[in-house]
């Protein structure tokens, strides 16, 4: 009978983590779709491209709220139900995005479509409640699933990219596929329960160590800067400064998230194998020089090209590895966990939105610096998430050794 019972959860356990991988594969492929249709949205609805830039502030308020929202909510009812209308509502902004003419609609929308992809966010955090302690290797394929999806939807914008309007049915494509997946969440039963008490051991309210949680969101607001910094308008860059064609611009684009996706894959057996701290200081080290090498050369084709399938690959373990380092010092409850992804949803929209503007001041050239501004604060953040993790530990350690008994 027990094994009856533990075959059944270990059933329930997967049926679970492959609809949360469901989840993120649809926000990849519906976050990869942006850059290369930036120009045709700016046609669209009539406005300069460095506009643009605007999309990812309204997208990444959004984000920050449906993120905060979530955390409110998966503590208190079933994570399932929250997912499949997050979902449904995300799909329905990607079918409407292609059809508004006006910038303040477009921008609406894709307010209300980060609300909803913040409200997904939510699956790092079930993830965590189903697997606990193992909980890495699952996190790393998460997000190895966004990254292809965000591999996907550009090698479909460049299959169709010189046809009249033809970017439109990409993003139709796209909110298809998000419908169907959105159906098929709202009806999964099982939501996993909070992971974590308020309580500790002894009955007492646990302490939050709240600079490790700062340093944690810091972490993540750097590095999300950076991923969709360069991500979102590397395509742009390609094109303004005519080192790629429009399609091998889009190609371009598309490899970035293939190396990404690639490396997701690798990190997978990595976390088996080495600490977070080992994977994160690797990566990191990476990305720096390779951002360097396309900050002090001039740029060319074959250049960029090689500077941008190797950050794809360096960039790709950052931000689940990061998490798992942040849940491995931190007992996440739904809403603490909203707290760290807060930085994602915020850096997310700060970077991106800063270049739009200088690239309607100085150009397109100036995008590499500031991603590579961006990874080396994310460098002083991860630093300081090490030292603040060492001093939470040994205050823990004193704590214990005063305790009677």
């Amino acid at each position: 009978m027990f094994n009856r019972i533990s075959a059944f959860r270990k059933e329930e356990a997967i049926r679970r983590t492959l609809h949360y991988y469901s989840l993120f594969f649809y926000l990849g492929l519906s976050m990869g779709i942006s850059g290369p249709t930036l120009p045709a949205l700016a046609d669209q609805t009539g406005i300069r491209l460095g506009q643009m830039g605007y999309v990812f502030v309204l997208g990444s308020i959004g984000y920050a709220l449906g993120t905060l929202l979530g955390g409110r909510l998966f503590d208190r009812v079933p994570g399932h139900p929250v997912l499949g209308i997050g979902q449904l509502v995300g799909a329905a902004c990607i079918l409407l995005i292609p059809i508004l003419p006006s910038f303040w609609m477009l921008l609406l929308v894709i307010m209300l479509k980060g609300c909803a992809d913040g409200l997904l966010n939510g699956s790092n955090t079930l993830l965590i409640w189903t697997h606990g302690d193992k909980a890495g290797p699952f996190i790393n394929t998460l997000h190895f699933f966004f990254g292809l999806g965000a591999f996907l939807s550009p090698i479909v914008v460049a299959q169709i990219i010189n046809i009249p309007f033809g970017y439109r049915w990409a993003y139709w494509g796209v909110g298809a596929v998000g419908l169907l997946i959105g159906l098929r969440m709202l009806l999964l039963p099982g939501s996993p329960k909070p992971a974590h008490s308020h309580l500790d051991e002894n009955g007492e309210r646990v302490k939050v160590y709240y600079p490790l949680v700062i340093a944690a969101a810091l972490f993540l607001f750097f590095y999300v800067g950076a991923e969709i910094t360069y991500g979102g308008w590397i395509y742009t860059y390609a094109t303004s400064l005519h080192i790629s064609s429009a399609a091998g611009a889009a190609y371009l684009n598309s490899f970035f998230w293939l190396s990404f996706t690639i490396g997701r894959m690798i990190s997978i057996p990595a976390a088996m194998r080495f600490s977070p701290r080992q994977i994160i200081q690797a990566a990191l080290a990476g990305c720096l020089i390779i951002l360097t090498v396309l900050v002090l050369l001039p740029a060319s084709n074959t250049l960029l090209w090689t500077v941008t399938i190797i950050l794809g690959f360096c960039m790709a373990p950052l931000w689940p590895t990061g998490y798992t380092l942040a849940g491995q010092s931190i007992k996440l409850t739904a809403r603490l966990s909203s707290i760290v992804l807060l930085g994602d949803s915020l850096g997310g929209m700060a970077l991106p939105w800063l270049v739009g503007q200088v690239i309607d001041l100085t150009g397109a050239q100036s995008m590499v610096a500031l991603v590579l501004g961006s990874m080396f604060l994310n460098l002083v953040a991860f630093i300081l998430l090490i030292q603040l993790g060492k001093r939470q530990e040994a205050s823990a350690q004193n704590l214990a050794h005063i305790q009677p008994g």
